[in-house]
């Protein structure tokens, strides 16, 4: 098993020879250039006609993932100038796991007073899913799709007994099983069991339908063909919700990620991400917002402590459109699954405050039906206000949907309409 208190590096690092190439262009313009059938039909018989191959063309994101040389790449780009296709060529970069943070000091200088007591773990639940109110809205998540992209997970796990768990690896040479743990820590923040008989339960949307892919190998790190792979997968399922803790502390807003999060978001996905864990606050950097967490069409999640402040550790807003904290959750000290045979395991980062996130949205989505954008202002509105600054924790700390008399667990629902798009051209195996 992976250690995770190792130390990894999270900063930008290009692969080698490999570019991303994205489909794209602001605006109404850009939704008429690239409709459903340029991304299925006349994008892909382009890249074949410049020589590179499908494999790793993900058609409801209109972005591919090639090799090639540098002439080659401007061939490709002077071609798509001169039919009026508008695309951005970026280098292909890896991402790791957002690294276990053990430092739970809060932010520098003295803490806004606050008036809310400390939370707990108690032998009924961890203080994470108490914070967020998400036993006593009385909803489950039952008939939502939250889609977990990370390091896998151990289906086996006797928590988990019984659940409706789909799973798929794009880690070339590695099965779905979670050989890191981060994983199958996050699905459980999300979607574990919130009653345990003699354990304590640790789970937001324990009746949600998990869909857990792996993008990051079990070292911790992937690149941008697996995580984009991952995403095409789950919009193919027709996930409602796709959680992803990992990133690469770059500023730059990363182009495949906007055109991403935007489509993701037309198809009614909602797509939450963790803002970073390179502030030291207690140092007097505050960090700033990664990739793909600083996409403005990816919902960025900030960590706060048990007593509500923000993390030493979690990264703040940056200047300009993209790299904005949205809002914040549980993320220290966080207690949740772990592969067998430890079973449980306790670490922090805004890593853990996501899969929160992604827990209340599964709630939100069966009490309201929202989906997508109307989802994304509804956990923005439902938040519990913070004084705190907006630039670290946005909206505040999430909260799950108060109570009905009879909670309703939406009807199945139909595969997403006028999806007739090729079920991928990545085998996820």
């Amino acid at each position: 098993m992976f250690d995770p208190d190792k130390t990894l590096t999270t900063a930008a690092v290009p692969v080698p020879g490999r570019f991303v190439v994205v489909f794209d262009a602001p605006g109404s313009a850009g939704a008429a250039r690239f409709g459903a059938r340029a991304l299925q039909d006349e994008v892909p018989s382009m890249l074949e006609q410049q020589g590179f191959g499908l494999e790793t063309y993900f058609p409801r994101l209109g972005v591919a993932v090639v090799d090639g040389e540098l002439e080659q790449m401007g061939e490709l780009l002077a071609r798509c100038t001169a039919e009026g296709m508008p695309m951005n060529i970026v280098p292909e970069m890896l991402y790791r796991i957002l690294p276990a943070s053990h430092d739970y000091t809060t932010g520098g200088g003295t803490p806004a007073p606050s008036s809310t007591p400390a939370f707990v773990d108690t032998e009924e639940l961890t203080w994470g899913v108490q914070a967020v109110l998400a036993a006593e809205s009385g909803y489950t998540g039952a008939g939502i799709r939250v889609a977990v992209l990370d390091t896998g997970f151990d289906a086996e796990h006797p928590d988990f007994v019984g659940r409706d768990v789909t799973t798929a690896s794009f880690i070339d040479g590695e099965d779905s099983h979670d050989g890191h743990g981060h994983g199958t820590h996050c699905i459980g923040t999300s979607c574990g069991p919130r009653t345990l008989e003699g354990a304590r339960g640790y789970g937001v949307a324990p009746q949600a339908s998990i869909y857990a892919g792996k993008v990051l190998s079990n070292e911790g790190s992937g690149s941008d063909t697996g995580i984009l792979a991952g995403i095409d997968w789950a919009l193919q399922n027709d996930c409602h919700i796709i959680s992803m803790s990992l990133g690469a502390d770059v500023r730059e807003v990363h182009p495949p990620y906007v055109a991403a999060g935007r489509r993701a978001l037309e198809r009614g996905t909602l797509i939450i991400a963790a803002a970073g864990n390179n502030a030291r606050r207690s140092a007097g950097d505050p960090g700033f917002v990664g990739a793909p967490a600083n996409s403005p069409y990816i919902m960025a999640v900030g960590a706060l402590d048990s007593a509500l402040d923000v993390a030493n550790f979690s990264a703040r807003t940056l200047p300009g459109r993209g790299g904005q904290v949205d809002i914040a959750g549980p993320g220290v000290k966080v207690y949740s699954s772990w592969p067998m045979p430890k079973r449980y395991n306790t670490i922090s980062g805004t890593s853990m405050a996501t899969p929160h996130v992604a827990g209340v949205a599964a709630l939100l989505s069966q009490a309201t039906g929202f989906r997508g954008r109307e989802l994304w202002a509804e956990l923005a509105q439902q938040a519990q206000r913070l004084e705190r600054p907006s630039v670290d924790v946005a909206a505040g700390l999430t909260r799950a949907p108060e109570p009905a008399e009879t909670p309703a667990v939406p009807a199945p629902e139909e595969p997403a309409p006028g999806d007739e798009s090729p079920e991928s051209y990545y085998g996820h195996g």
